[in-house]
């Protein structure tokens, strides 16, 4: 199947609708040596053994009150004391873990490559049901009060009742036959559940029957090749407010009305990593390993930072008023809000004899392709070998 054979082809360092050029650049760009302008402090670190980082593309880490959830490939999920890194519990569920986790309303939920889904007890780990949807997950789900959202790679966003896991309402969007290998998490937001999906497009429905409430175009097919016309959006929908911010690949950045659908404005970029908002800005990963600056009330561009173009960067994470992101090589960059010089780095895994900042490459052992998170005022990372490592930072002007 051609979806199968080239979804990972899309994902190589770099790629994008210009990578048809022979001028194309795939080295990833190597780091200039940065003085920090503040202390970065690990507080603490743990390791998920036997971990292979090929296969941790929908994995990532998650916290809800004083916990921190992982989870592995093979099967394992684990608990964190958020301010100690204490493990809380450990459960093996037999299954290869794809999707999350995910954690909220006292639940963890994680899905499978073969469809399953698995809802947790935050308190001890112990299995709540297991649900199969017949297709592959690479997102981590939703967890309402009453319903946990899960989007598969099929094309379909489903609804099951958290009680029980059973399916309340299905909907679906056409899979295009090339995509990137990668889905949107889907986002609960009022009455709403949303998600990107492979042919470019966002959809709200109504959490209670899964009716559409709105659909709106992110991606625009170009191009007279199937790769020049990806337009997948794998990224999450970010919402605030009224406010809801999306990108798609080889598409634009786009603010979207929630309640209506409509489109407020766009930007052109390119993005399967994702964005992070504050109250003034929106800040981008783009496909290309720019970190763009984009002014939140009209999408205008306020900088670009180019240092780690092709470093495969994760989306940024705003922490203590800084927009973070980590890259392939296993390196963490702070830049500075006002005009995206990077004011801080730190190496995430120093297991091995080479120093990461000083590495020109990428580095499968010390990789990281799920975005770090900001949880009890620290900054969360999980490299793709099984490292989880908690760090701080001041906030601007802090100590």
């Amino acid at each position: 199947m051609l979806l199968a054979v080239l979804l990972g082809v899309v994902l190589l360092p770099g790629c994008s609708h210009k990578k048809d050029t022979k001028k194309t650049n795939d080295k990833p760009m190597a780091l200039v040596p940065v003085t920090n302008h503040f202390e970065v402090r690990r507080v603490w670190s743990n390791r998920i053994s036997g971990e292979s980082p090929k296969l941790r593309l929908g994995l990532g880490v998650a916290a809800s009150g004083e916990r921190v959830f992982v989870a592995s490939h093979k099967g394992v999920v684990d608990a964190f004391a958020l301010d100690s890194g204490k493990r809380l519990w450990r459960v093996r569920l037999k299954a290869p873990l794809s999707g999350g986790p995910s954690a909220g309303h006292d639940r963890v939920a994680v899905g499978t490559s073969k469809g399953e889904v698995i809802l947790l007890s935050e308190t001890d780990g112990s299995v709540l049901w297991r649900v199969r949807v017949n297709s592959e997950i690479l997102a981590g789900p939703a967890i309402g009060a009453d319903l946990v959202v899960v989007r598969t790679v099929d094309g379909k966003m489903h609804g099951l009742a958290v009680k029980d896991g059973v399916e309340s309402w299905v909907v679906d969007q056409q899979v295009p036959k090339l995509s990137l290998r990668g889905t949107s998490a889907p986002t609960l937001s009022g009455d709403l559940a949303i998600t990107g999906f492979d042919n470019g497009r966002v959809v709200a429905v109504n959490r209670r029957n899964g009716s559409t409430v709105w659909d709106a175009a992110v991606g625009q097919s170009h191009g007279s090749t199937e790769l020049a016309r990806l337009i997948d959006v794998d990224s999450p929908v970010v919402v605030e407010g009224e406010d809801l911010f999306t990108v798609a690949f080889q598409g634009r950045v786009v603010h979207i009305s929630r309640d209506t659908g409509q489109v407020l404005w766009t930007h052109d970029v390119s993005s399967y990593r994702g964005l992070a908002i504050d109250a003034d800005s929106v800040y981008v990963s783009t496909a290309d390993g720019d970190i763009v600056r984009l002014d939140r009330k009209n999408g205008t561009e306020q900088w670009r930072q180019k240092a780690m173009e092709r470093r495969q960067l994760t989306a940024p994470v705003l922490y203590e008023g800084y927009p973070v992101v980590a890259d392939g090589g296993g390196v963490l960059h702070w830049l500075n809000p006002a005009n995206g010089d990077v004011v801080a780095r730190a190496e995430v895994d120093k297991s091995s004899s080479r120093n990461a900042l000083k590495s020109k490459g990428i580095s499968l052992k010390r990789r990281i392709s799920s975005e770090p998170i900001a949880a009890g005022g620290l900054l969360l990372v999980f490299t793709d070998s099984g490292l989880l490592s908690a760090f701080r930072s001041p906030p601007p002007g802090g100590k």
